[in-house]
């Protein structure tokens, strides 16, 4: 009998499971305030409608693709987060040394889940981003609303297209492999319910 090759996803969300059972004792002490009130320089969000964008932002094309979505929710009234585009840019990080940029990334995405609302994942890739698997779980853990988006076809079960871990944690998984018919289907179910 020919033995079934694992998927290194088992990993991937055991590390994530540890991560945000060892952060959320600090979850209260690095928010800051209740995510009404702006700080310095951002603009202030209708309540309810905070969102976090979490997703794979390393090429092109996913740095494209969370754009278009994130387009889509601010033009329903929502106040995105999007790290790729308000998180710290790399020539700000480019001179620190590495354990220094990992920390000031880390405290900024953390304390901008913390504050928002809402979590929207971009689920694509042959497994879900690591980093933004957790910010989906530390988000769920503080009773944040999480929604997440998928148009690519690799699954990690036969069954199922996305590990229980992370589809439960979901209201809502908007799902189609044409990227421009998921967002045009996410801009409909905009048009009449909120998130």
């Amino acid at each position: 009998m020919k033995e079934k090759r694992r998927s290194p996803f088992p990993t991937i969300a055991i590390a994530a499971v540890l991560c945000i059972a060892l952060l959320l004792p600090l979850v209260s002490g690095i928010a800051e305030g209740d995510g009404t009130v702006p700080a310095a320089g951002e603009t202030e969000s209708a309540p309810g409608k905070r969102v976090y964008f979490a997703g794979p932002l390393f090429t092109q094309s996913e740095k494209d693709f969370n754009l278009k979505l994130v387009r889509v929710l601010e033009a329903h009234g929502y106040t995105v987060f999007l790290p790729q585009r308000d998180g710290y840019e790399a020539a700000v990080l480019e001179e620190k040394p590495q354990e220094e940029k990992a920390r000031m990334i880390f405290e900024k995405d953390l304390g901008e889940v913390l504050k928002s609302d809402i979590l929207f994942i971009n689920l694509d890739g042959r497994v879900p981003d690591e980093g933004a698997c957790v910010e989906l779980g530390i988000a769920y853990a503080s009773g944040k609303r999480c929604y997440g988006a998928k148009t690519d076809t690799r699954a990690l079960e036969l069954d199922m297209d996305l590990n229980p871990l992370i589809s439960e944690c979901l209201i809502r998984l908007f799902m189609d492999y044409d990227g421009d018919q998921l967002i045009e289907a996410l801009d409909r179910y905009l048009s009449e319910n909120e998130l």
